[in-house]
């Protein structure tokens, strides 16, 4: 009965909503147990900064890997593979007990979460009309955001009741669970489920975009990289990354430390600009649909992304300059606002380009815009330790969004990657 009244793909959102979520949730999970963790496995600050560096090296390497394993045998197993991969994993963090064990343990989660953003894409491009591909794309990373969000409050308060081991293999356990639902709910497309309405079915196989009959049914990787198209991508993507992983690792305790604060009061503090990034991917993604509805495409790429950068090189400059934790969080949030609202165009414009070879392309922006990361991470303790303030990291993001803006200038969504 819930088919004639729901459309099934809308359901399938709110299902990968809940997948970002969780994502993110135990990807930040570390961020908010650095007290804990470096205490009692005697971490120092640039140990610490490594050890978050290396689950995103392990992120970046395997994602043009998994993203051409989603093309190939679909999203229905891949995502329920590597949900169940990084869950195991999750839980094992709290097992470890020293540097060279967190090391492999957190290179290995982040090889096991590599595979999610392209296998979502390759379901965004078999189950959503053109026209909804923005939204689909910005609710998708607003979950991450809101996951990230709400991990750092919850985690700080988790690490009171039941220690920061026990924490991790808590968060483990619930995605075992939604990687044993997915798999048994999902199929790869709409032509294959018996859930759908045969109106829904007709819908959106009519207004889905169509495979290009000259595209390989494999796209090799060097095919992807000999593309102009495909660096300015990667090279944006690597600005965008660089402002926000900042949130995602750095941020509370940059807060706790600067501004004196406790735990769970920076926790609540940075929430907000994950929220702010939240708020970021819905606004992008309704702004790229609507544009695009006046059959404008590569405006409805290029403005969203544009703007956003601007906010987040305002953002950044200005959170360098303030003193309050107040006015720094609000400068952030605005920060990340703008750098999230680039996201959605990204992903929209790599599947523009990409077709049936979705996976791999996104992923193969997403490698580069995760190297970008593992950058961030391991710059933003060193630039400390080498200049004695937090200012010069602040400059670098600024400087990056507008190269970034420069690569907008000359991205062409219509410039498909093909034989």
């Amino acid at each position: 009965m819930l088919k004639r009244y729901i459309p099934l793909r809308f359901i399938l959102v709110f299902s990968t909503f809940l997948l970002t979520i969780l994502l993110y949730i135990d990807r930040a999970c570390i961020s908010a147990a650095k007290e804990d963790i470096t205490r009692d496995l005697n971490f120092d600050l640039t140990d610490f900064g490594w050890v978050m560096a290396m689950f995103t090296l392990g992120y970046a390497l395997f994602q043009t890997p998994s993203g051409k394993l989603a093309d190939s045998r679909g999203a229905r197993s891949i995502i329920a593979g590597i949900v169940a991969l990084w869950s195991v994993l999750t839980a094992l963090t709290g097992a470890a007990w020293n540097f060279v064990s967190m090391m492999v343990i957190r290179f290995l989660f982040g090889a096991g979460e590599a595979g999610a953003f392209p296998s979502l894409a390759k379901v965004v491009f078999n189950w959503f009309p053109v026209r909804e591909r923005g939204i689909v794309q910005g609710i998708n990373f607003s979950g991450s955001r809101l996951g990230a969000a709400f991990a750092l409050p919850l985690v700080a308060w988790m690490l009171t009741q039941v220690g920061w081991r026990m924490t991790f293999v808590i968060f483990g356990g619930f995605g075992l669970v939604f990687s044993v639902l997915w798999y048994l709910i999902f199929r790869n497309k709409p032509e294959q489920s018996t859930a759908i309405s045969k109106e829904e079915k007709e819908y959106i196989l009519a207004n889905r975009q169509q495979p290009s009959a000259s595209a390989k049914a494999s796209l090799p990787f060097r095919r992807i990289i000999s593309s102009g198209n495909m660096w300015m991508t990667m090279i944006q993507y690597i600005c965008s990354n660089f402002t926000f992983y900042f949130t995602l690792t750095w941020m509370y305790p940059y807060l706790k430390d600067r501004f004196a604060l406790g735990g769970i009061e920076a926790g609540f503090y940075a929430m907000a600009p994950l929220v702010g990034g939240a708020m970021g991917n819905w606004f992008a993604g309704i702004l790229v649909d609507a544009i695009y509805r006046s059959g404008r495409l590569r405006l409805s790429r290029r403005l969203p992304a544009i703007i956003g950068f601007v906010l987040a090189a305002f953002g950044m400059i200005m959170m360098s300059i303030v003193e309050s934790p107040q006015l720094s969080i609000i400068f952030l949030t605005l920060a990340i606002f703008g750098a999230d609202m680039t996201l959605s165009p990204s992903w929209a414009f790599c599947i523009d380009i990409g077709k049936e070879n979705a996976g791999a392309v996104s992923g193969t922006m997403n490698m580069a815009g995760n190297l970008g990361a593992f950058v961030t991470i391991i710059a933003f303790p060193y630039l400390l330790e080498w200049t004695g303030k937090h200012e010069t990291f602040f400059y670098i993001c600024s400087s990056l969004s507008v190269i970034a803006i420069i690569m907008w200038l000359f991205m062409n969504p219509d410039k498909a990657i093909e034989k």
